[in-house]
């Protein structure tokens, strides 16, 4: 079986108040028994799935946070190195291997041996470089020192980089994002994802500046996008803009709804039987402590989810639209039996008329960059067409 990997490294150095990943505040240091031991499990959970799924194939790898780099070099070289020994000749199908960096933690030794090891891509979280914004958010980092994380990014990994970018954040302008935008592009990243910045009420950040609950990122957003657009980056997703052939082929297929492991708290995997049109999802419990203590295989601590028919045409859908070149049709023919416009032919005829796709044809399910700004409508009313006629 093909199946792709993320790993969840829920291990930061301090949590940003808008954040609403899992993860704990560690010190590299001091908690350096518990990130060993918790290695230690990630690299058995690994090979168990590998063998439990019969996998066979790995397009991608994806590690995540959390923030990876606070693993630090030496204990970087060691977790990439067992993983190689754990995947054997399974890592020689991977095509694409990102590792998530922050600038606090990501230096010199920590590049070279993530390139050593294998990494081709690396997602660097600048966030913003204005002080004001970042500090009122809980994130301190200087300037000085994210632009020496992307020159490192850039020389270690060329043409091979992305970096994150937040709109919305307090005091920020639409000058602060296109500032942000530009002071990156100064690095030549071959990938960028701006992210309208989405708040609960009740967490830090939406607490302390209710305001921010608007849709001003919204509006500061659609500055980003124009600003990179014009820059030679293709919006390919909502939230994700790439050179010519530097999409991620990792999240790609999670907008495929292709098959994809995961290992760690909080990571889950999804697994589909083509053949029948249906699936399961694994996802561990948010507990670092319950990880390390589970029974081998780990994956069968893990709640299931079944994803009967209905359920997994509904998400092929939501998951399709979002990328700007629509759903992988054939494969939905070939997993449910049937097309996309033959279930919701009312929605389509009626959405290509107001533009959400790119020509008016009512055949074509390619979104136009104006449509995907009403995804959520368009989605809305597929699933109320849906409803009756699928089971």
């Amino acid at each position: 079986m093909t199946a792709s990997l993320y790993i969840h490294i829920p291990f930061c150095a301090s949590k940003c108040d808008y954040c609403d990943f899992f993860s704990i505040r560690t010190d590299s240091n001091s908690d350096s028994s518990l990130l060993d031991a918790y290695i230690r499990a990630l690299l058995d959970d690994i090979k168990e799935q590998i063998d439990f799924f019969n996998i066979n194939c790995m397009p991608s790898i994806y590690i995540g946070g959390g923030t990876p780099s606070v693993l630090g070099a030496l204990r970087m070289q060691f977790f990439l190195s067992g993983l190689k020994s754990v995947l054997g000749a399974l890592f020689k199908t991977v095509g694409e291997f990102t590792i998530e960096a922050n600038p606090e933690s990501a230096d010199e030794a920590f590049f070279s041996v993530c390139k050593s090891q294998g990494v081709n891509r690396i997602s660097l979280g600048i966030q913003s470089f204005y002080e004001k914004s970042l500090h009122a958010a809980g994130r301190k980092c200087s300037q000085s020192l994210k632009e020496k994380s992307l020159a490192l990014a850039n020389s270690y990994f060329p043409g091979a980089f992305s970096v994150d970018l937040i709109s919305g954040l307090p005091f920020q302008t639409a000058s602060v994002v296109l500032s942000d935008i530009n002071r990156s592009l100064d690095f030549s990243p071959a990938h960028i994802s701006l992210y309208s910045l989405t708040l609960d009420a009740q967490s830090p950040l939406g607490k302390k500046f209710p305001g921010l609950l608007g849709d001003n990122a919204d509006r500061l957003w659609i500055k980003g996008r124009d600003a990179l657009e014009n820059a030679g980056f293709a919006q390919y997703e909502v939230s994700n803009f790439a050179r010519p052939g530097k999409t991620c082929i990792h999240n790609t297929r999670y907008w495929r709804m292709e098959n994809w492991i995961g290992a760690g708290p909080s990571s889950s995997g999804t697994i589909i039987d083509d053949k029948k049109g249906t699936g399961k999802r694994y996802t561990y419990p948010n507990d670092v402590k319950a990880y390390l203590e589970a029974p081998v295989p780990r994956i069968k601590s893990a709640c299931i989810e079944v994803l009967d028919r209905k359920t997994l045409i509904k998400e092929s859908i939501l998951m399709g639209f979002r990328f700007l070149g629509g759903p992988d049709t054939e494969l939905f023919k070939r997993r449910f039996g049937c097309s996309i416009e033959d279930l919701i032919p009312e929605t389509i005829a009626r959405w290509s008329k107001r533009g959400f796709f790119e020509t008016a044809s009512p055949y074509s399910l390619t979104p136009s960059i104006k449509g995907l700004l009403f995804l959520n409508s368009f989605l809305a009313d597929s699933f109320s067409e849906l409803e009756p006629f699928i089971r």
